[in-house]
């Protein structure tokens, strides 16, 4: 068996999509990355799935659930959904790109 895996299609369930907002520059200046993620993933599925889709040494991983705001549209009362985000902290000398994409 070889050392490179293909990457598990599994990995890409887990990452939604890069965070990018004022507060995650900031956060990327102190190396990390900010991604939306899965209702149902889990700290160490979502360290392997950094690790194996860019190609990085994870350090840690924080999660937090956004819950979604009431929101009026036009007469009618609208819920937004929850939202969940990972900060990944990255070992030091490792850098993520998000605005290029997989």
């Amino acid at each position: 068996m070889s050392s490179t895996r293909p990457t598990d299609v599994r990995h890409y369930d887990v990452i939604i999509s890069p965070v990018i907002t004022e507060k995650a520059t900031v956060l990327s200046e102190q190396n990390k990355v900010v991604f939306r993620v899965a209702k149902n993933a889990t700290k160490p599925a979502i360290k392997a799935a950094v690790e194996k889709l860019f190609n990085v040494k994870v350090a840690s991983v924080n999660t937090l659930v956004t819950k979604g705001k009431v929101k009026r549209f036009r007469n009618t009362l609208g819920q937004r959904s929850d939202v969940k985000k990972a900060v990944v902290t990255l070992v030091d000398g490792e850098s993520i790109d998000v605005t290029t994409g997989l």
